[in-house]
């Protein structure tokens, strides 16, 4: 049970309907230019909608998927559980992670956040006695220090601000807490899937570019490991603060 893990609900939850398509450096740019502004939250909250609605599609059969199954398995058997006493898991899916983690019994309170709500869904109902939020995670809705691990699979690639992904992650850490991501190895076959969003794979593909983009939130390059997971090269890397 995770009952005494204090969960913020954010304001404005992402319900789907057709938004434009904007890609990631503009909305970027933009954030930087304009700050909290109203254009910048619109074009956020667009996109937002646009991802979870295409995730909701996708929720009934995403367990299907090998590769789905493989890498949550592997990024629980690189997390080291042991010293963790609450996990978040950001863009939770359909629980996956959580669920890999709940049947090692490990005794840690488990939270998981996502903006579509079919996902959701799902995660309650295959994980009873986790705590399922719809939230984006550019605005963590956990206390600072809450949490001594997060995890983050396969979504780095989709987030518009990451700069801000790292900065939550970084404040909800508690001192020694530790970030897990699991990014894609772009290929030529993965750059002509056609998806309603745009994507960013190359950004996050090796471990330095990892190490370079979340230093300056404070979090430091732990260790990496390199995978295959469904016939799809993924790359694991540990941060903490």
């Amino acid at each position: 049970m995770v009952d005494d893990v204090s969960v913020h609900r954010t304001q404005g939850s992402c319900s789907p309907r057709p938004a434009p398509r904007h890609g990631l450096r503009d909305l970027e740019r933009l954030g930087r230019r304009l700050g909290s502004h109203p254009r910048a939250d619109r074009l956020l909250r667009d996109r937002l909608s646009t991802v979870a609605a295409a995730f909701d599609e996708r929720a009934a059969t995403y367990d299907a998927s090998a590769l789905h199954r493989e890498l949550a398995e592997a990024v629980v058997e690189f997390a080291h559980l042991s010293e963790a006493r609450v996990v978040l898991d950001i863009a939770t899916g359909t629980g996956l992670v959580l669920r890999a983690i709940a049947s090692r019994e490990v005794p840690a309170r488990l939270v998981g956040l996502d903006i579509s709500p079919r996902m959701l869904a799902i995660a309650r109902a295959a994980l009873p006695g986790g705590r399922f939020v719809q939230a984006a995670a550019e605005q963590l809705p956990l206390a600072d220090g809450a949490a001594d691990l997060i995890t983050c699979v396969t979504a780095m690639h989709l987030i518009a601000d990451p700069d801000t992904v790292f900065a939550e992650s970084a404040r909800v850490l508690a001192p020694r807490g530790r970030l897990v991501l699991a990014t894609f190895e772009p290929t030529p076959a993965r750059s002509r899937v056609t998806r309603p969003y745009r994507t960013n794979h190359a950004a996050f593909h090796t471990a330095e570019l990892v190490a370079r983009a979340a230093a300056p939130s404070g979090l430091t390059l732990r260790r990496s490991a390199t995978g295959s997971y469904g016939g799809e090269a993924c790359l694991l890397t540990e941060l903490s603060r």
